[in-house]
């Protein structure tokens, strides 16, 4: 029997994830699929229901049913429900569901990887209000940064337990001048034009990184390659919590580069779509 992983959303325009799971099944030997759902709101119940079945290992979930979803599973494991959103679900052995999160850990590990030391301890500023801010901020959380400030484009609410700021406020400008790590989790760079974080502030030792991936460099890091910071999009991010979910889909672990390999032609293409 196929073993089948199937990603909700819509619209579901990238196939990124389905290229990097199927090459992972393929690696791996396992006789399984990952493939794009798209559908309406009102078919996601259902959709859900049939992830029970025994040729399902899962679900992936993305906007704009990453609540929904939360909602229709039996479980919800405890960093998930902190951070506020499930991106990937896993179904056991008894066709139980459960909802889990694998964005904050997968940031925490190409985070690390691009600074050449541990987030612990870090000065961190991020600029978002949504799931990845969400995930971003609880990885910050969990990993000991010395501070965190985190700005938002609209008014200022919390998120994750952290009061945000408005962007262009001067407690923001200030953590941006003493900062180690700049996150942008918006969709800023990608959907939106601009620049979430003035990265002629930024200290000469401070690393960007932008869980923006497409496209391959936004403005942002354009901006900080050329202030000579380092800096990366989200593409390896994207890869680290694909390896997380697949792991805990399958058992398998170490697919890191089998996915990386994969996906690094999509990746170079901006225009890669499903």
């Amino acid at each position: 029997m196929t073993k089948r992983v199937a990603l909700l959303g819509k619209p579901l325009h990238r196939r990124h994830s389905v290229v990097m799971h199927n090459a992972a099944f393929a690696a791996a030997g396992i006789d399984g699929r990952y493939e794009l759902m798209e559908i309406d709101e009102s078919e996601v119940p259902a959709a859900v229901a049939a992830a029970r079945g025994e040729d399902f290992l899962g679900l992936g979930v993305t906007a704009p049913y990453k609540p929904l979803v939360a909602s229709l599973v039996d479980e919800v494991e405890a960093e998930a429900a902190l951070i506020g959103a499930v991106n990937n679900v896993v179904r056991k052995s008894d066709g139980r569901l459960i909802g889990i999160n694998t964005d904050a850990p997968g940031f925490r590990a190409a985070a690390e990887q691009l600074m050449s030391f541990p987030l612990t301890g870090a000065r961190v500023v991020v600029a978002g209000g949504g799931g990845v801010a969400r995930a971003v901020v609880y990885a910050c959380k969990h990993a000991g940064v010395a501070h965190l400030t985190l700005g938002n484009r609209t008014a200022p609410r919390e998120i994750g337990s952290v009061r945000a700021v408005t962007l262009d406020s001067d407690e923001f400008r200030s953590a941006v001048r003493g900062a180690d790590l700049a996150v942008n989790a918006t969709t800023v760079g990608m959907i939106d034009p601009g620049m979430t974080i003035p990265v002629d502030e930024l200290p000469p030792t401070a690393t960007v990184f932008d869980c923006v991936y497409v496209p391959a460099q936004t403005p942002l890091v354009a901006a900080a390659l050329e202030r000579g910071l380092r800096a990366a999009n989200g593409s390896e991010m994207l890869i680290a919590q694909a390896a997380i979910a697949f792991e805990r889909w399958t058992g398998v672990s170490g697919m890191d580069s089998v996915m990386r390999e994969a996906v690094a032609p999509l990746l170079a293409d901006p225009d890669a779509r499903a």
